[in-house]
């Protein structure tokens, strides 16, 4: 083995990790119907990659109305906890340390996704323009759709939400997991209260900066009484460029980024939480974040701080080393390189990543791909 930062050990929370190589929420679309139940191939699935130091779950709808995209599983039902259990049953048994992503889209859903076929929630009546809901068409089949305008929630409704965020923390550890990350990034639900763009409301979560992260405050403080900080992360998506409006769906472009998720961040560290992870632009020539923001974000936060984004080896290494961040998440490398700690300490050759069954399907494209000793 190499003598690579990424191959050594790292406290979060209560766990000592073996390594900084993170398995992040990555969206795979297998859960079993109806009922978005979690099921026996999506553990083998996460039973492959549990050499990971940390992994997260992907994306798990905290309730109905909290889906996106069909077939996405939930963590809101006896069942849904019962097939997780089966998830975390099989990591911890390889030795890993996983979390639950808890998951509310907003207003990028569709009516077909919706109880009864309402309008999607959101914290504002405004659509979601640049984004896609994807529906069932027929058994295993889908399409993307443009999400309608939604309706705006009330204020009681808003307290019931973060009371649903901690019940959903609470089903967390009822099914196994070792903590839960709050999806608070890409355009989801706890963005758009962020955003000045997508939250217009003239209430106490409205307006000011201070107020439109209030959803976000009263969510990791009702969580925190649930699961305790030290089992407690958030994802942000900050973008610092909107140039490439196809990919817009991924985060909220504020006027003054920086300013936002320091902000943000500063409520993450008055209720000290085990980590922030920061998931950068991903697409061809995506703008890198500004080394003062990676800076801030090390001075105002106390906590470990994880990156993803296109990350190779050799890039994420010089992070950890330069102080900027504690691990590094890998997500396409690690859909096709189920051994991908390994492969990167020893400098062994990645899978190529396939196209085929990214999203939805069955065994292929999803626990097929070979280690590299096979």
């Amino acid at each position: 083995m190499t003598d690579s930062l990424l191959n050594t050990p790292v406290k979060l929370g209560h766990h000592t990790l073996n390594n900084r190589v993170v398995l992040p929420p990555l969206t795979r679309q297998r859960s079993a119907q109806p009922g978005d139940i979690p099921t026996a191939l999506m553990a083998e699935y996460y039973r492959q990659r549990a050499s990971a130091g940390f992994m997260v779950s992907e994306g798990t709808q905290i309730e109905p109305r909290g889906q996106g995209y069909a077939w996405t599983p939930g963590i809101y039902s006896p069942a849904q906890i019962d097939g997780w259990r089966k998830v975390t049953d099989a990591v911890h048994a390889d030795g890993g340390v996983i979390f639950a992503q808890l998951w509310h889209v907003g207003r990028v859903s569709h009516n077909a996704l919706q109880p009864d076929g309402a309008a999607p929630v959101a914290p504002s009546a405004l659509p979601a323009l640049q984004a896609k809901a994807f529906i069932q068409t027929g058994p295993g089949v889908g399409e993307l759709k443009q999400p309608p305008v939604p309706r705006a929630l009330s204020a009681l409704e808003i307290e019931e939400l973060v009371a649903q965020y901690a019940q959903a923390a609470r089903n967390a550890l009822d099914a196994g997991f070792d903590g839960v990350e709050i999806h608070s990034a890409n355009g989801y639900l706890v963005n758009q209260f962020i955003s000045a763009h997508s939250n217009t409301r003239d209430d106490q979560y409205g307006g000011s900066l201070h107020n439109r992260l209030r959803f976000l405050r009263e969510i990791v403080e009702a969580v925190c009484k649930v699961v305790g900080p030290e089992r407690l992360g958030v994802r942000f998506s900050p973008l610092f460029s909107g140039t490439d409006q196809d990919r817009v769906y991924i985060g909220l472009v504020e006027e003054d980024p920086h300013h936002t998720y320091i902000e943000a961040i500063k409520v993450l560290e008055e209720s000290g939480i085990a980590y922030v992870s920061i998931a950068e632009a991903d697409w061809d020539n995506a703008p890198d974040l500004p080394d003062t923001f990676r800076e801030a974000v090390r001075s105002t936060f106390s906590g470990r701080i994880i990156y993803a984004g296109r990350y190779t080896a050799e890039r994420g290494e010089r992070l950890v080393q330069a102080g900027l961040a504690d691990l590094i998440a890998f997500g396409r490398p690690f859909i096709a390189n189920p051994d991908l700690p390994q492969r990167l300490f020893n400098g062994w050759p990645l899978n190529p990543l396939r196209e085929e069954g990214m999203y939805g399907g069955g065994e292929a494209g999803y626990i097929d791909y070979p280690t590299y000793s096979e």
